[in-house]
């Protein structure tokens, strides 16, 4: 429900406002009355992790949907008064505030500054929780036991699925519960929703603790088997999301120390099977380097995907150990995005394709320019369903439980 804001207070069940000091996890509920005031909560109680201490979390309007819904925008503040914005819409990242290398709070990540534009413009998924398959699947269809599902085609002139399709994860209105350490947004799917089979109880639960660490704990429950492959999709600017203009990542060094492979691409930026060694190829981040000086490289991959567009392979995945896939710097800030999961691949986009016409204003008034931002998406390989041994099939009982850690520091 929409909540207004008043940052000062704490507001219980009488008129009168109390200054916040220590609250009981009893409290921090969603299913409070309407009212005209803010809700706060600095969480403190006894059981929580040290980690989380001093966290509070705040809730206000986002705006209200087409179809009239309300939609909630959750802010969660750690100790150090870096933050992280979460709309209920698409379970989505709206902001990360977090201190440069002067300790000044930076926005690294793009966004808009109310529901509108994420509902009515979905340019780039910004933000938000990708499924309920991520990423692209050839022709739209693939086979489960003996029957083959067809799904709609929303990319490449209508020849494959990509990112759920138009009605996907990110352009649903989650459910959303405060719990002691952060938010959890849950999204109940239909049998046949999006042209995926089961009833699908999906969750993703995001925490931010003292150590400026964004936890992103995905589960899902289905009452068939089905298809689940969910991540997300936020796009950074280490340098600040107001550098909206063309090109302003370029200066980013960039780091992928447990990817020595990555899959071949076809002309539609599907993978043909191929599993390629990253050796002698601007795909190769071992070490690191900076954005400028491989992107433009006569690279036939690259010229698919025109730029970085490709999911690489994590060496050791086993499905259960958290393994670190990605190390991001701005010389400028001296900001440091770090990615782990346990996830097999993640795709690293630089963003080629924003500045489409469609595309609104960002939260600083500007529109997001081509590369102006970077994606690190965590996820089963693109078509795994059909082309590789790893397939992102969720059994009927069984759960799916992943994660993506984003922590961030800062270097001189």
């Amino acid at each position: 429900m929409p909540i207004d804001f008043n940052t000062h207070f704490i507001f219980f069940n009488s008129n009168k406002p109390v200054k916040p000091t220590t609250v009981q996890q009893s409290i921090l509920k969603t299913d409070l009355k309407q009212d005209s005031f803010e809700k706060s909560v600095e969480v403190q109680a006894q059981d929580i992790d040290p980690a989380f201490d001093g966290m509070k979390i705040e809730q206000k309007s986002f705006g209200k949907l087409k179809n009239g819904e309300d939609t909630t925008l959750y802010t969660i503040t750690n100790k150090n008064g870096a933050s992280v914005d979460l709309s209920s819409f698409g379970a989505t990242i709206v902001s990360i505030k977090v201190p440069d290398k002067d300790g000044k709070l930076i926005d690294v990540t793009q966004g808009y500054d109310k529901v509108t534009p994420y509902e009515e413009s979905p340019v780039g998924h910004a933000g938000g929780t990708i499924g309920p398959c991520a990423n692209k699947i050839n022709n739209g269809t693939f086979t489960l036991g003996e029957k083959e599902y067809k799904l709609e085609c929303n990319k490449d002139g209508g020849k494959t699925h990509s990112h759920g399709g138009t009605q996907g994860f990110d352009v649903k209105n989650w459910d959303a519960e405060i719990i002691k350490d952060g938010i959890k947004f849950t999204y109940n799917k239909k049998d046949m929703e999006s042209g995926y089979p089961g009833n699908v109880k999906a969750s993703v639960t995001y925490k931010f603790d003292n150590d400026n660490k964004l936890h992103i704990q995905y589960e899902a429950e289905s009452d068939a088997d089905t298809v689940i492959n969910m991540t997300n999709h936020s796009y950074f600017n280490l340098d600040g999301a107001e550098n909206a203009e063309e090109n302003s990542v370029y200066e980013h060094i960039v780091e992928l120390p447990n990817s020595s492979t990555y899959t071949v691409n076809n002309e539609l930026a599907v993978p043909t099977g191929e599993i390629a060694s990253v050796e002698d190829t601007p795909f190769d981040f071992r070490e690191a380097k900076t954005i400028k000086d491989v992107i433009d490289s006569d690279d036939e991959q690259m010229k698919i995907g025109a730029g970085f567009d490709q999911n690489y392979v994590i060496d050791g995945y086993d499905g259960e150990k958290m393994i670190e896939v990605a190390n991001v710097k701005s010389p400028k800030t001296g900001i440091k995005l770090n990615v782990a999961t346990n996830l097999p691949g993640f795709q690293f986009y630089t963003a080629n394709h924003l500045g489409k016409d469609a595309q609104p204003a960002g939260k600083d008034g500007k529109k997001y320019e081509k590369r102006s931002g970077f994606c690190v998406e965590p996820q089963f390989f693109p078509d795994a369903i059909n082309t590789f041994d790893e397939k992102p099939i969720l059994k009927k009982g069984e759960t799916y439980n992943r994660e993506i850690i984003y922590s961030f520091s800062t270097e001189k």
